[in-house]
């Protein structure tokens, strides 16, 4: 049977720059993080989406979407 020791002592021959791999594997072992680290993944996927915009295309899309929002979630509905 394997111990707790035996894996701490394999784990002493990992090279440091594979750390962040094994602590990513190690984490997604647990069902309850696993979500949370996806999740994580998936938001950070986005990060530097808009940076190939020209600034004019950019203001663009912001007053669209303000526009868009506005007409969508009007408050004065009447039902």
């Amino acid at each position: 049977m394997i111990t707790l020791n035996a894996i701490l002592k394999e784990i002493k021959n990992i090279p440091s720059e594979r750390l962040e791999e094994l602590y990513q594997f190690v984490h997604s072992l647990n069902p309850k993080k696993k979500s949370t680290i996806a999740l994580k993944e998936k938001i950070m996927s986005y990060a530097g989406s808009f940076s190939d915009m020209s600034e004019r295309d950019y203001k663009e899309f912001l007053n669209e979407t303000k526009r868009t929002r506005n007409e969508l979630f009007d408050r004065d509905a009447s039902l």
